[in-house]
């Protein structure tokens, strides 16, 4: 399963792809408010750091705006996939754009029957967002197991993209189901380094060499 980081900060990403465990990007309009300069300057520094899929998102809400800012986010990088929320307009666009060979990622995603009309009109990836339907007590991940399963049924090539990750275990659930990506917030990628018995494992393996040491002197 791949792993991608769910932010627009530039010096969150410098320090996540030294590991090697980075393989994409997603941002939306809140991420992106929150840096400051160029936005098309920002994603373009983002493709150059990951060299891997950075998802941009459309602002316009009408299929024509969504198919001229789709191309325009499209032309800063070969990296960028175009990110459209799920609505009429935002299917409409995702045809249109995906027929001219560009890849979209259909945003805001809370239903099976929403990823399989995305899939259908050739999105590339499909983003069910599992926090959030959490939060209203709807299983999040049960979405993902719903979508995964009527992807493989029907071999569509559209990728799921589990998004609004609120934990480790989220990240567990997706690999567990299958879905081809998660992405994170750098918090979340975090968290996944710590467990307690690794830290008294470490301190004890280097108390143990020091008191060897100790003992050959």
């Amino acid at each position: 399963m791949k792993i991608f980081l769910d932010t627009g900060n530039l010096k969150e990403i410098e320090a996540m792809v030294p590991l090697g465990i980075v393989d994409g990007v997603t941002t939306n309009p809140s991420l992106m408010a929150k840096e400051s300069g160029d936005p098309r300057a920002i994603i373009k520094s983002i493709c150059d750091l990951v060299q891997g899929p950075v998802s941009a998102e459309v602002v316009a809400t009408d299929w024509e705006g969504m198919v001229s800012e789709g191309r325009e986010l499209a032309s800063i990088d070969p990296h960028v996939v175009v990110k459209v929320p799920f609505t009429r307009d935002g299917v409409r666009a995702t045809k249109v754009l995906a027929g001219e060979g560009t890849r979209v990622n259909v945003t805001l995603i809370f239903s099976a029957p929403q990823a399989l009309i995305a899939a259908k009109v050739g999105a590339a990836y499909v983003s069910p967002f599992v926090g959030r339907l959490d939060d209203i007590s709807v299983d999040g991940m049960g979405l993902v197991q719903q979508i995964v399963e009527i992807f493989e049924a029907f071999s569509f090539a559209t990728e799921v993209l589990v998004a609004s990750v609120r934990g480790p275990m989220h990240i567990v659930e997706a690999a567990r189901m299958g879905a081809d990506v998660c992405t994170c917030p750098v918090s979340v990628v975090e968290a996944c380094f710590k467990h307690p018995l690794t830290d008294i494992g470490l301190a004890k393996f280097l108390k143990d060499w020091e008191k060897a040491q100790a003992s050959r002197t």
